[in-house]
């Protein structure tokens, strides 16, 4: 079905925005090489997107049915948002581009399922709290267990770098177990794509994105925000990951980037309001708020396109 090419353009989107979130941290604290982060978060999105991202592609079918043509539409208004968002150098919310568009192209099939859309709202809501009340809570168990170990400089440095590895590997399989169901949910159902078949292709797509465009967007979250020490970026990687992964078991598709930021806040807190770099931080709340109606504005400008020109 060739109108899936637009899910895999929101998948590349994806990955150059919202996956090497899990990474970003890590890289600008200058405790992992990017190209190592890049490769890791790959191999992990595809592995977390086969093993787990059935779950949240259910969620978005019961939002709304739409057909090829239609996903499409949702797909490629998505797509567009959030790279629009990747060129500003903004971390924004996939899943709230992939509704935008969705709740439209519902409205326009008449088949909106509101009690999916209003549990999908709250865990937006849900999420950077959550992120930060985690990330607070690890940042004292984690500093407790790494005091208790009385090691040598020499010794904290090597188990933080392998830290920052393993956090950041769990934090992509959470992301592609969680957010693919961004990419190709829409592509799932009779006469389209198979659930494995939906996975398989939006995690390359993801995979491809963080491999090609994700450095920018990682320098944005992992040094623009809060200045992180190694120690700090570990706390927040880890908050991020299990805050996603959560809601991945849940079935409900969320913001990777919402969550990291979320974390970062939480640290942030604990060092004082004003180690966060508050302009930073208004840009950023004004690309989640914007990008779901961007994505709707761009979705309805293809939908009625397409209509023009017999497509739909």
């Amino acid at each position: 079905m060739w109108q899936a090419i637009s899910g895999v353009f929101l998948g590349w989107s994806l990955g150059s925005n919202d996956a090497a979130n899990v990474f970003g941290t890590a890289v600008a604290s200058r405790m992992v090489r990017f190209w190592t982060a890049a490769l890791l978060c790959s191999v992990f999105v595809i592995l977390g997107a086969m093993l787990e991202g059935q779950e949240g592609i259910a969620t978005y079918n019961k939002m709304t049915s739409v057909g090829p043509n239609l996903a499409f539409v949702v797909g490629l208004a998505a797509a567009i948002s959030v790279t629009l968002m990747s060129y500003l150098k903004l971390p924004v919310s996939t899943s709230q581009a992939v509704v935008g568009a969705l709740v439209l192209a519902g409205i326009m099939n008449d088949s909106l399922d509101t009690s999916s859309l209003t549990k999908v709202v709250l865990c937006w809501v849900g999420t950077p709290i959550g992120a930060a009340i985690i990330s607070i809570v690890l940042y004292y168990a984690v500093g407790k267990l790494l005091n208790a170990l009385h090691l040598t400089l020499f010794q904290y440095d090597r188990w933080l770098r392998i830290g920052l590895v393993v956090a950041g590997s769990y934090g992509a399989y959470a992301l592609g177990a969680n957010n693919v169901a961004n990419v190709t949910g829409a592509f799932v159902g009779p006469d389209m794509l198979t659930p494995m078949e939906g996975c398989a292709l939006g995690s390359v797509a993801i995979a491809l994105g963080v491999m090609t465009y994700s450095r920018n967007v990682m320098m944005t979250v992992g040094k623009d925000l809060v200045r992180l020490d190694a120690f700090t970026a570990l706390i927040a990687i880890l908050g991020e990951a299990i805050t996603v992964h959560i809601y991945a078991i849940v079935g409900v598709p969320v913001s990777t980037s919402q969550a990291i930021i979320g974390a970062i806040l939480g640290i942030g807190l604990l060092k004082g309001v004003q180690t966060i770099n508050q302009r930073t931080l208004v840009k950023i709340v004004f690309g989640w708020l914007g990008t779901p109606a961007i994505a709707a504005g761009v979705a309805y400008l293809i939908y009625v396109g397409m209509d023009v020109f017999g497509f739909l």
